[in-house]
């Protein structure tokens, strides 16, 4: 693979290169809609993958927070034509690196030193390169280490990154209005804490600490004294990608098995913690040899307010979305309702939100859910279809609800999309022994 040498950190030169990739889909568009002339039964799938692959290839060399959102976007996999999600999918762990001088420039500056000074051996080709930073293989007194080596400028980038994407964003979810600039800023305060590798390294600790109750589950040593702002080392954890895992022949007992450990992983940080690890992407896990399931990124950890908390799991429980002034309270709780609707407004989001619900939290409403079920996967892409033609709903602000479902929203729907890959069956309440069995 190609590695790069220099990245564009100024706003002029990151601008500069989107607007030459919005050149290229502009002239997609035109031979699309010259095609179309002659063919008018011509469907979209050839423009969507011209589009998709000189999108993905504009921001995977400017990486940092446009690619990252890239690969946020790749996770819905309801909302984006598949040409879309499976190249923006790419941006999990497959995109160019950098090269070797850049990353020995890199460890000098924040070292003093270069990688070879501080390690026994320093693998100078990356093992896999996602959107913010790259994982080079390492040893020291015979441990093998992973080394994640922040890009240079992704953080200082961030702010302009957004105000470059917040009017396709705008556009492609509906938002209007100045009530939009919550949902940026939380974007923006994630992505910050994302770049902050010090962060990083304390929470991993802490989540991989609290988290050890739950069996089956494992995580790397992170080592504080061979880590900077912008440098991470680790354990080197073998075992292949969950992405890896789900795409082969695999053995449905074990996946069973890893499904159930990813369910209680993620419910034991929601109830128990009030935290959680809010990328579920398959590039932040592993399988390992003895088929226990390893997570290796915490990232991006999103905080859960009670006053979020306990309204947003209120909703989870069916016989509250029949409760019709109860469900008109929390649905106000959680600014999903506000006091400048109008009586039309207030009923049509209210039924909107009503079926949405009702489908979206079935696996709390059950002992054992199985996430396999093709029914409940068909049932949910053609609410998306549903509701991406209702005109009524184009004419809506969709500027609704408390900034906090931006990320919360975001772990459920990748989890849940996880867990389809895995076709497991979940015993739903099963985290709860975790809780009560978890240290003080």
């Amino acid at each position: 693979m190609n590695t790069i040498d220099k990245i564009p950190t100024g706003k002029i030169g990151r601008a500069g290169k989107l607007v030459r990739t919005g050149v290229k889909v502009g002239g997609n568009y035109v031979k699309y809609y010259s095609k179309k002339l002659v063919n008018p039964d011509l469907d979209k799938e050839e423009l969507n993958e011209n589009n998709a692959e000189d999108i993905y290839n504009g921001l995977k060399t400017l990486k940092g927070s446009a690619l990252k959102v890239a690969q946020m976007l790749s996770m819905e996999k309801n909302l984006l034509p598949r040409a879309y999600v499976e190249k923006f999918s790419l941006a999990q762990f497959s995109v160019p690196p950098l090269s070797a001088p850049l990353v020995r420039k890199t460890f000098k500056k924040y070292f003093k030193k270069y990688p070879e000074e501080i390690f026994d051996h320093f693998e100078q080709n990356s093992v896999n390169a996602a959107s913010i930073g790259q994982v080079h293989r390492a040893t020291k007194n015979g441990k093998e280490l992973a080394v994640k080596i922040q890009y240079p400028g992704v953080a200082q980038s961030i702010h302009s990154d957004l105000a470059i994407v917040k009017p396709i964003a705008l556009k492609m979810f509906n938002l209007k209005g100045q009530d939009t600039d919550k949902f940026f800023k939380e974007v923006e305060a994630k992505l910050l804490e994302e770049t902050d590798y010090q962060l990083e390294i304390e929470r991993s600790i802490e989540m991989s600490e609290s988290c050890s109750v739950i069996p089956k589950l494992k995580f790397p040593v992170y080592y504080k004294e061979l880590s900077s702002e912008r440098i991470i080392t680790m354990d080197w954890m073998k075992g292949v990608h969950l992405s890896n895992f789900t795409a082969s022949d695999f053995d449905a007992e074990h996946a069973q098995e890893l499904g159930q450990t990813l369910w209680d992983f993620y419910m034991y940080q929601m109830h128990g913690l009030r935290k959680v690890q809010a990328d579920p992407h398959p590039g932040n896990f592993l399988v390992s040899e003895e088929g226990e399931l390893i997570a290796i990124d915490f990232g991006c950890v999103k905080e859960v307010p009670e006053e979020f908390y306990t309204p947003y799991f209120e909703l989870a429980k069916r016989e509250n979305l029949e409760n019709d002034d109860l469900f008109e309270n929390t649905l106000a709780e959680l600014e999903i309702l506000t006091d400048s609707d109008s009586p039309e407004e207030k009923v049509f989001f209210k039924a909107l939100f009503k079926e949405m619900l009702g489908l979206f939290t079935t696996p709390f409403h059950k002992e054992d859910f199985d996430f396999g079920d093709p029914l409940f996967w068909s049932e949910i892409a053609s609410l998306g279809e549903r509701f991406a033609r209702d005109e009524h709903i184009k004419k809506m602000n969709g500027n609704r609800g408390s900034k906090h479902f931006l990320y919360i929203n975001r772990t459920f729907f990748g989890l849940y999309h996880l867990l389809h890959d895995l076709g497991a069956n979940i015993r739903v309440n099963q985290y709860q022994k975790y809780i009560k069995d978890a240290p003080k």
